[in-house]
């Protein structure tokens, strides 16, 4: 169990789909699996105990309606490891049957339902999905929407160099810092957080963050690229996703596909 709480293209894995400005939350995230049935069959089993179906996909993706979703890996895009990602359950009994599930279905156990020392009321289970990734269920006592992503932990080589570069998107995209360690430091955002931890680093994630208009989507990549970041999609118009689609995409210090978007709707 990992033990601190809290991509691939120039343009995302899938097409969001959300329906106007998405505040304090992940917009979306995505991972590349080496076998798509394989990690299909995975999220199938533990979202569907919260109450999360698998909303759409085409030959390059899956996604689910709490806005995560899984693209399959080539030479270019390879799997996505090392990330922890935890979905907020409503009850005790939820992240019990999540685990169970898991672990019926005969994937790897990471951490039985129980307490954690994290806050009083924490309460989470822990699986590894077919490529090794940690998957959560917690509940917490805050305000959250059934099988969200809650938070994200994200395993980096230099703590201090990724946190340098969410400081600097972070007033574009709507996130503050919330703790500043040596080998760790989180963000927090109105209903979510992540984490960078000290480690073996996660490697071809995609996460994306909603933002208000395109304005911002352009101070982001601004910034990033001012700050000596690397460009992966300049700001503009994906109509492949949806109308109005408007998105700007850099690379974090360690090669994770970072997103700011707008989707004027």
């Amino acid at each position: 169990m990992l033990a601190w709480p809290a991509s691939a293209t120039s343009s995302p894995s899938r097409p969001s789909r959300h329906r106007g400005i998405v505040v304090g939350v992940f917009d979306h995230v995505t991972i590349r699996v080496a076998d798509r049935a394989a990690s299909e069959g995975f999220y199938d089993t533990v979202l569907g105990t919260l109450g999360v179906a698998r909303t759409g996909g085409d030959e390059h993706f899956a996604a689910w309606e709490n806005d995560f979703s899984i693209a399959v890996a080539d030479a270019e895009h390879p799997v996505t490891r090392n990330l922890h990602i935890a979905f907020w359950a409503p009850a005790h009994d939820d992240v019990r049957a999540f685990w169970q599930a898991g672990v019926d279905a005969g994937h790897r156990d990471d951490g039985a339902p129980g307490p954690r020392d994290y806050t009083p009321e924490y309460f989470g289970s822990f699986l590894r999905d077919p490529d090794g990734n940690s998957a959560e269920a917690v509940y917490l006592d805050r305000e959250r929407r059934t099988g969200q992503i809650d938070h994200l932990w994200i395993r980096v080589a230099d703590v201090g160099a990724a946190r340098r570069f969410y400081e600097t998107v972070a007033p574009h995209v709507g996130i503050e810092p919330a703790g500043d360690e040596p080998d760790h430091a989180q963000f927090r955002f109105e209903r979510g957080s992540f984490s960078l931890v000290a480690g073996t680093p996660t490697a071809h994630a995609h996460l994306a963050f909603g933002v208000a208009d395109d304005a911002a989507v352009d101070a982001f990549h601004r910034a990033a690229l001012a700050a000596g970041h690397a460009d992966r999609g300049a700001p503009g118009e994906r109509p492949e996703y949806h109308p109005g689609y408007y998105g700007a995409y850099v690379l974090d210090p360690d090669g994770n596909n970072v997103e700011a978007v707008n989707h004027n709707r």
